[in-house]
C-alpha cells in the first residue's frame, strides 16, 4: 500500500472525511496511476489518453489567410481543475455560473464533479471529431 492511500485511510480513521469522501480519493488515485503500455503500436493498447488535441487549419483561400492553430491540453490539468470548483464557494459558483448564462454558456459550474470529468476522459479515448469544410479543417481527439 502506497503511502497517500495510507493518508487517506488515516484521516477517514480520524473522521477528517467521510467515507464517501476516502472512496472518492481512492477511485481518484486509481485512475491516476498509469495504465499499462501495449507492445504494439495501436493507440488503444497505450493506455489512457494523457491530451487533448485540438487542431484547426485555414486554407489558402480563406480571407484571413492561411493559418493553424493546434492547441494541446494535459488532461491532467482539467482533473486538476475540477478538484479546485470544490475549494470555491458556492455563492461564488453560482455567481460564475450566471455570468455564463448570460454570456450565451447554459453550464452549472456546480453541477461539475471529478467523476463526471473522468467519464468524459474515458469515452473521449475513442472519439475523433474532424470538420472538413472548404475553407477549415478541425480536428479533436485525445491522444
Amino acid at each position: 500500500m502506497n503511502q497517500q492511500r495510507r493518508d487517506i485511510l488515516q484521516m477517514l480513521s480520524e473522521g477528517k472525511i467521510t467515507s464517501e469522501e476516502a472512496e472518492r480519493l481512492l477511485a481518484a488515485l486509481d485512475r491516476d496511476q498509469p495504465g499499462p503500455v501495449g507492445s504494439t503500436g495501436d493507440p488503444a493498447a497505450k493506455g489512457a489518453p494523457k491530451y487533448l488535441r485540438v487542431v484547426v487549419d485555414l486554407a489558402e483561400n480563406n480571407p484571413d489567410g492561411p493559418g493553424r492553430v493546434n492547441v494541446r491540453v494535459p488532461l491532467q490539468l482539467l482533473r486538476a481543475g475540477v478538484r479546485l470548483t470544490s475549494l470555491i464557494p458556492q455563492h461564488a459558483l453560482q455567481q460564475a455560473s450566471d455570468e455564463m448564462r448570460k454570456s450565451g454558456v447554459p453550464f452549472d459550474l456546480s453541477q461539475l464533479k471529478p467523476e463526471d470529468l473522468e467519464a468524459l476522459i474515458e469515452h473521449l479515448h475513442d472519439m475523433t471529431v474532424e470538420v472538413d469544410q472548404p475553407d477549415v479543417k478541425v480536428h479533436v481527439y485525445c491522444e
